[in-house]
């Protein structure tokens, strides 16, 4: 696996997630849970993006944990 093999999966994942939201009905149920899926579906790549700028190998992995 390349180094930025991993941030390009999950900013495809992200941009998938959003297409799927833009899919869905937009009556208010679908809303509601739209939005949990777009801040759960985008916050993997945001999360772990964050953990490649880690100080250390040390902080890299605790930065991990947060987003499994």
């Amino acid at each position: 696996m390349e180094g930025d093999d991993l941030k390009d999966r999950t900013k495809q994942f992200a941009l998938r997630i959003i297409r799927l939201v833009k899919a869905m009905d937009q009556d208010l149920a679908s809303r509601t849970i739209a939005a949990q899926i777009i801040r759960s579906g985008t916050s993997v790549s945001a999360n772990y993006r964050a953990a490649c700028i880690a100080k250390s190998r040390k902080d890299f992995i605790n930065k991990l944990r947060i987003t499994a």
